[in-house]
């Protein structure tokens, strides 16, 4: 019996090899090509709303996290562009110490609320996988400001991997969301 389970684990162990390598290949080939910057503004040309991209980074951050703030970004554009009503939107990436921070404005209707849809619980799942913080500011008649926090080099401890089915991730409740401070300066 215990031989089978050896087995089983072996079987297991190569099968999340195999699923991790597929997650890794769906990276977007700008990403993994050019990098962070033009893929963001490859995202933005392609936006239905007329879109700002400021990307200010020394160098380029580890792929995980080159891939997480990517699907932030397109995440949030495709909120902007579903949900806000907006006429505009600006995505700001750059670094602060140790840290990548994002910012995505928009001058739409506001309202968004992370306890109300899984969108925006969900960007702030992948963001807390790296050890990130998602914070969100909306007030309705007022626009969007989502700031995302990710350390430069990603999770401190055990790494995300967006292909390990078994990784540790929560969602964020609307308290976690806030930061005691003013989201604008952090991007300061």
């Amino acid at each position: 019996m215990g031989e089978h389970r050896e087995d089983a684990a072996v079987v297991i162990g190569c099968a999340l090899s195999e699923l991790r390598d597929l997650a890794r290949g769906i990276r977007p080939a700008i990403l993994a090509e050019a990098g962070l910057g033009p893929a963001i503004e490859s995202l933005a040309e392609r936006s239905p709303v007329p879109a700002t991209v400021r990307v200010t980074l020394p160098s380029r951050p580890p792929a995980v996290v080159e891939s997480t703030v990517y699907f932030l970004v397109s995440e949030s554009l495709a909120n902007v562009a579903k949900h806000a009503h907006a006429s505009r939107v600006t995505v700001r990436v750059e670094q602060v110490d140790q840290r990548l921070v994002v910012g995505i404005t928009d001058d739409g209707v506001g309202g968004a609320d992370p306890a109300r849809g899984s969108g925006l619980r969900g960007l702030g799942d992948r963001l807390a996988a790296l050890d990130g913080r998602l914070e969100v500011r909306s007030v309705p008649g007022q626009g969007t400001e989502v700031v995302a926090q990710v350390p430069w080099k990603g999770a401190t401890g055990a790494r995300f991997d967006p292909g390990d089915a078994g990784s540790s991730q929560r969602s964020l409740s609307p308290a976690e969301t806030g930061a005691p401070r003013r989201v604008t300066d952090a991007l300061r």
